[in-house]
């Protein structure tokens, strides 16, 4: 299979999406919450309205892979006309300054496994931003006035962070306006329970808008999502979203650390049906574009992991082949570019 090769991708926007339904992660039972400023960044991601007839591109069910999804409209304002280019330097960053958020919440499953594994790396700093309850399929949508009641919670496995009440870009939004002690260097959105992939769900997707958010003022930013289980499957395979992220951040850290990388990058890491083996081959990282469409492909079922092709032609294509996949974003538009980032054994 032809890996990480750099691929022009020329994706529009299309206006359907795969109807799935959502069960809300629930509230954790955080302390007392208190008010708190929200200085304003440099510049701040466009507020994105979204169809109420939408339902959330992230949900904690799976949806029925034998059903064809319906498609409603989905309206989304228009993208920023500039991008905000990630700062470069000459000199490492140590340690590398990493913000962390999500769109499920603070205390959910996979945000936890990110922030674990992160703290296995050298010479990083770790911050938790996140909103205090499950945000799924918010886009980039923000806070008229930005958000103002941020509460001191820690993560599942009690990492201290903060818990923002409103959107995943309003998260990033207070972090970078001055609510945490240093600037990131670079900002990781996920693990999101549930894939953000094809041109339909991606400009829904809070995880990705949280990403956008950042890459938009500068920041380089990483969006990551594991794909929904099968009927019967106990949870979301984690730990995958975890080999994933480590394949690619062990080419391209040093990237960041040189403020050097790329604007912005979305994974997307299937969950297998339990006793279903792949070739490392075929479930490594692979870069594909966005699906334009569906078509009659299901949108947001399970991946049947079927690793039937070498050469997936689209995001979708890969993720149902049981391939990690990796899709470079335009932080304007979120149309997918080429990417041009590291690659492994080069």
């Amino acid at each position: 299979m032809r890996r990480w090769g750099t691929l022009a991708v020329v994706c529009s926007l299309i206006v359907a999406v795969g109807s799935c339904s959502s069960d809300p992660a629930p509230e954790s039972s955080a302390p007392e919450s208190s008010a708190q400023g929200s200085p304003a960044p440099e510049s701040s991601a466009p507020e994105t309205s979204t169809a109420e007839s939408i339902a959330d591109a992230d949900q904690s069910a799976a949806p029925d892979t034998t059903a064809t999804a319906a498609v409603v409209e989905a309206t989304t304002t228009a993208a920023p006309t500039t991008t905000v280019a990630a700062t470069t330097t000459t000199t490492p960053i140590e340690p590398l300054n990493i913000l962390v958020t999500n769109d499920d919440g603070y205390a959910a499953a996979g945000i936890d496994a990110v922030v674990e594994y992160l703290r296995t790396l050298p010479d990083v700093e770790i911050t938790v931003v996140a909103p205090l309850d499950n945000q799924s399929g918010a886009g980039d949508q923000t806070t008229p006035g930005g958000a103002t009641i941020i509460t001191d919670v820690t993560t599942a496995s009690g990492y201290p962070a903060k818990a923002v009440d409103g959107f995943p870009a309003d998260s990033v939004l207070w972090a970078l306006g001055g609510g945490v002690p240093t600037l990131p260097d670079l900002v990781i959105a996920g693990s999101n329970e549930g894939q953000n992939y094809s041109a339909v769900i991606i400009p829904i997707s809070g995880t990705i808008g949280a990403a956008a958010t950042a890459a938009r003022n500068g920041i380089s930013a990483i969006a990551i999502s594991q794909g929904f289980a099968h009927e019967g499957q106990p949870e979301l395979d984690y730990p995958a979203s975890i080999r994933a992220l480590t394949e690619y951040l062990d080419v391209t850290l040093d990237s960041y650390r040189a403020g050097q990388g790329m604007p912005l990058v979305s994974i997307n890491v299937p969950t297998c049906p339990v006793g279903v083996v792949l070739d490392p081959e075929i479930s490594e990282l692979y870069v594909a574009p966005p699906a334009a469409a569906f078509g009659e492909r299901a949108a947001l079922a399970p991946s049947p992991c079927t690793g039937s092709t070498t050469d997936p032609v689209d995001d979708v294509d890969a993720f149902n082949n049981g391939t990690s996949v990796l899709t470079a974003l335009d932080p304007a538009t979120l149309a997918g570019v080429a990417y041009t980032g590291a690659q492994p054994g080069a």
